[in-house]
């Protein structure tokens, strides 16, 4: 039993506790092949070597009445496995430390769990910044490993007023977001009782290896071991005592920071433009040195740069992180569209001999290669247009389905929700404390900025007119 304590909207501290059954681990129905696959060059990169977080909130369904979505899921996730079922494996180093999934067929982590807790009493719209998902999402002693650990972990923690929390743990080796949504599409499918499935899987993953003899034929600056100028000590990661918080961009906010931008890059998508806003601003809040470049790495899906088309159901990872790279004089003292330029380029540097140069570049460094994990490098990812939010276990639609905290210096974009069902996008980020007040500061400043250029505009005309 553990009693929790987080804020709500409203900053009335909210109480609950969540009561957990024994961990146990999920087989799949039906035989499995035993055998060994070899991962992509592209999953074996140390960097995909870590654990990612999802979390679903689904709302009381009445016509779900009596039915338990935990072992609605468990069954469904079991029958899931059948097809998907590297899942269920291991994955071991082989030789030259070249990644393994062993398809032992041991199966996936799965906890089942109570909290006398409503999902009205997480406040509306959801918004990832409270300090209690360790036990939504519980880190089971031992589970935690990269290797000879189960590859996902499951939890189903249900909630008093017949709504439900599904929470899941990725190891990012195994897929993308891309890859990890297809799965659990697949889930929501089995959940459901649908027969046939839209996308089969496809492993495939040789489609990602490097050339014999490998050629690298970008320079990857995303992979650069960053130097500090001699005049300032460079600060290493994890920072101390950090803090979340996350920071929504609506649709009228959107419009009004585009207003900051020349005409010729007001139709930048929107994961642009919030990019280049949050890149200045995180850059202004951690007082860097002026002449010291600063960084922001672009999760790009490379699925449609292809030719012919990557096959539909690969679910192995397809990212790589082009870098935008700049000073931070640059980037504080241009206009908000040098920023926006410099992270178009970054994205749309990205084509198939990019990919299979980061393929090479794996191969030729001994798959140790990783990111900068240093103050003045962020990285984000779009997933607004993942699809989490849209996994359908027999409860509907999520009421929010995503990352619900920033790792590290990597930043997840979500979309999101208001009470007027007003579309938007929301963000997390991680910073210690006063550089978090800072940031946020920075932020509301820009937001000013454009509001009052914009009423000024407006005023403008009406005088004209």
């Amino acid at each position: 039993m553990h009693p929790f304590v987080m804020a709500t909207p409203s900053n009335i501290p909210l109480e609950f506790t969540v009561r957990r059954c024994e961990p146990e681990l999920v087989t799949p129905a039906k035989p499995t092949p035993y055998e060994q696959k070899l991962v992509s060059d592209i999953d074996d990169q140390e960097a995909f070597r870590l654990h990612v977080p999802i979390f679903n909130f689904y709302q009381y369904e009445p016509s779900m009445e009596g039915k338990d979505p935990a072992e609605i899921i468990r069954e469904a996730l079991a029958q899931t496995l059948v097809c998907y079922y590297p899942f269920a494996g291991r994955l071991r180093e082989g030789a030259n430390g070249k990644l393994i999934v062993d398809c032992t067929g041991e199966g996936v982590m799965f906890i089942k769990a109570d909290a006398d807790v409503t999902l009205e009493q997480f406040g509306e719209p959801i918004c990832p910044q409270f300090p209690c998902l360790d036990q939504l999402l519980y880190d089971v002693p031992g589970s935690e490993g990269i290797l000879n650990c189960p590859l996902l972990l499951v939890q189903v923690t249900r909630l008093k007023c017949g709504g439900f929390i599904f929470t899941l743990r990725l190891n990012h080796v195994m897929s993308d977001a891309t890859g990890l949504a297809q799965f659990l599409f697949a889930l929501g499918e089995m959940a459901r009782g649908v027969a046939t499935h839209l996308i089969s899987p496809v492993w495939e993953r040789h489609l990602l290896d490097a050339r014999h003899p490998a050629r690298i034929t970008f320079t990857h600056r995303e992979y650069d071991e960053v130097e500090a100028p001699v005049t300032t000590p460079i600060t290493i990661l994890p920072f101390d005592n950090p803090v979340q918080r996350s920071f929504s961009f609506g649709f009228a906010e959107v419009s009004l920071l585009r207003s900051l931008l020349p005409p010729h890059l007001r139709r930048c998508t929107t994961f642009e433009l919030i990019t280049a806003c949050l890149w200045r601003c995180l850059t202004r809040a951690i007082n860097l040195d002026p002449d010291e470049e600063v960084r922001m790495l672009c999760v790009v899906n490379a699925r449609s740069k292809f030719n012919p088309s990557f096959p539909s159901g690969y679910y192995g990872n397809v990212i790589v992180l082009p870098a935008a790279i700049t000073t931070v004089k640059s980037l504080c003292e241009k206009p908000l569209g040098y920023a926006v330029e410099l992270i178009k380029q970054a994205k749309a540097s990205v084509t198939e001999e990019y990919v299979k140069s980061v393929a090479a570049l794996t191969v030729a460094q001994g798959k140790r290669i990783y990111f900068p994990n240093v103050i003045g490098t962020y990285i984000i990812s779009d997933l607004t247009k993942a699809g989490f939010e849209d996994i359908d276990f027999g409860w509907g639609k999520a009421v929010f389905g995503g990352p619900m905290i920033a790792v590290g210096v990597v930043s997840f974009l979500m979309p999101t929700k208001n009470k007027k069902g007003e579309v938007g996008s929301v963000t997390s980020v991680c910073l210690p404390a006063p550089a978090m007040e800072r940031f946020a500061k920075e932020l509301d400043m820009l937001k000013h900025r454009a509001s009052e250029g914009k009423k000024s505009k407006s005023n403008s005309i009406s005088s004209a007119l």
